[in-house]
């Protein structure tokens, strides 16, 4: 019988079972998370008549929950019992769902505030139950294997994502806007993720975990704290999070909004975009995993951060086109993109964090990484929804012209109300990469030789797109590829400088 007391000695096969029961758990959390969150939750509130505001604040939960993992460090360190306090926190966290789908049956501001108060302790009791977990799991997987198991645990949330925003997208678009119809489905994707939720804690109680090493007595939180700013290098992590974070979330949380009111498209073509970035998703996810595990993970976030940010910059395109199925082709395109991309910068911005961790310290980095994110994520929204009313008073012409002798050719761009939000979060972007070019993690590569690899391995796929292994391959990029590349960079620029040296 599975128990919630950590483990003196946990054997070879134990860990195996419990990295196994990872991978399983991620098909029942997955399912909780993707009819309960994302594009579901945005357009939950909007039935609700949710305001811009409240969307801000809505999107705010996850991140400004995120604050109690401070008191949650000073939790798991009297406690030390990882797993009880992850099991626990998960178990009535999930049963919020519950409350929220009942919210789907009545109609006004209160409505919406009992919501978002659900939302909010779900988040926060989420928060505390993560700070035990990921400690946890610091201490119970290999570092070697970090990324393949996160990445095979991605593909199992990923795909689970996929079904179950299909199945919502086909459910919105046959029920009408607030209609009773549609009231049942938004609490039956709720009650829903509230079950498979608790299916998820079950299963975690069968997954071992490791004893903590012996405490020193009682640390103040001050200084917990104190460790990870110590840290010259994980000071400059934090500088690239925060910055990140806040970049990221002061546009992509209003996308639905965007979509569904300014380019006035229905909520099932913003499910379908979700599938579209879910499906690009799964592609990437395997390539990125195993080059974090051979090479580091800033080299992968290098590359795929800053693609991220220029689909979001791109989005601004949506509202330039004036042909609605060039919008919807252009929305797909940036979606994939995205999808890719936000493959890469979750997968090794949660490993690098954990890897510039020292083992059986991990608590409290990774707490000060939640708590840059959490500030960060959680007041670029509501700075969002606070400034929506003031953007959307406003307007930007920018006229482009060419002159030739047969003609003059203009193109206006016109930024008004959300296209705001996209610049914005594209110069916060630039800013993040460059604290991202200051942290120092071992066996991190040029961003080149990464890019240059890829264009390699994708010609030498076309080349055999005619056979099922030559389709296959163009989705991989060997990593043997990537280290030729790195090797034979290095020995001409050896060899360049002997022969300068020598003149």
């Amino acid at each position: 019988m599975a128990t919630l007391a950590p483990q003196a000695h946990v054997s070879a096969e134990d860990r195996d079972r419990g990295l196994r029961l990872l991978v399983v758990e991620a098909a029942f959390s997955g399912g909780g998370a993707a009819l309960t969150t994302g594009v579901i939750l945005t357009a939950f509130a909007l039935h609700l008549g949710a305001s811009n505001i409240m969307i801000g604040i809505l999107a705010s939960a996850p991140f400004l929950a995120q604050l109690l993992q401070l008191p949650a460090i000073l939790l798991v360190e009297r406690v030390r019992q990882r797993k009880r306090i992850a099991v626990l926190s998960s178990i009535v966290g999930r049963m919020m769902l519950g409350v929220m789908a009942v919210t789907a049956f009545f109609t006004g501001t209160t409505a919406v505030l009992i919501f978002l108060a659900a939302q909010f302790t779900q988040c926060g009791l989420g928060a505390i139950g993560t700070c035990a977990w990921n400690a946890w799991l610091r201490d119970l997987a290999p570092e070697n294997r970090l990324g393949q198991i996160f990445a095979q645990r991605a593909v199992w949330l990923t795909l689970i994502n996929l079904a179950l925003g299909l199945a919502a997208a086909l459910a919105l678009d046959l029920t009408p806007e607030r209609s009773p119809t549609r009231d049942l489905v938004f609490a039956a994707m709720f009650a829903i993720g509230c079950i498979t939720g608790l299916i998820s804690a079950r299963i975690v109680t069968a997954m071992p975990e490791p004893l903590m090493p012996p405490s020193g007595g009682p640390v103040p939180l001050r200084e917990l704290l104190r460790l990870p700013l110590r840290d010259s290098n994980f000071r400059r992590l934090l500088g690239f999070v925060g910055s990140w974070q806040f970049a990221v979330n002061l546009a992509t949380p209003f996308f639905t909004v965007f979509i569904v009111r300014q380019l006035q498209f229905n909520v099932s073509f913003v499910m379908v975009l979700s599938v579209v970035s879910q499906i690009a998703n799964i592609l990437a996810l395997r390539s990125w995993g195993v080059m974090s595990d051979r090479f580091a993970n800033k080299s992968v976030l290098a590359v795929c951060a800053p693609v991220y940010i220029l689909s979001i910059v791109a989005m601004i395109g949506a509202s330039q086109i004036g042909d609605r199925d060039l919008v919807k082709l252009w929305l797909i395109v940036l979606h994939l993109f995205m999808g890719a991309s936000v493959a890469g910068v979750t997968l090794t911005s949660t490993n690098i964090a954990l890897k510039l961790s020292p083992r059986g310290s991990a608590t409290s980095y990774l707490a000060a990484s939640a708590t840059v994110t959490a500030v960060a994520a959680g007041l670029a929204p509501i700075i969002g929804g606070l400034l929506a009313d003031f953007f959307s008073a406003r307007k930007f012409e920018l006229l482009l012209r060419w002159s030739n002798p047969q003609g003059t050719f203009s193109v206006p761009i016109v930024l008004t109300n959300w296209d705001f939000y996209f610049v914005l979060a594209g110069l916060i972007g630039i800013y993040a990469m460059h604290r991202l070019s200051l942290v120092q993690e071992q066996g991190e590569i040029e961003p080149r030789e990464l890019i240059s690899a890829m264009f390699n391995e994708t010609r030498r796929g076309m080349r055999n797109i005619s056979s099922v292994a030559g389709l296959r391959a163009t989705t991989i990029v060997p990593v043997s590829l990537l280290r030729d590349a790195r090797v034979r960079l290095r020995w001409n620029r050896a060899r360049d400088t002997r022969e300068n040296a020598g003149r």
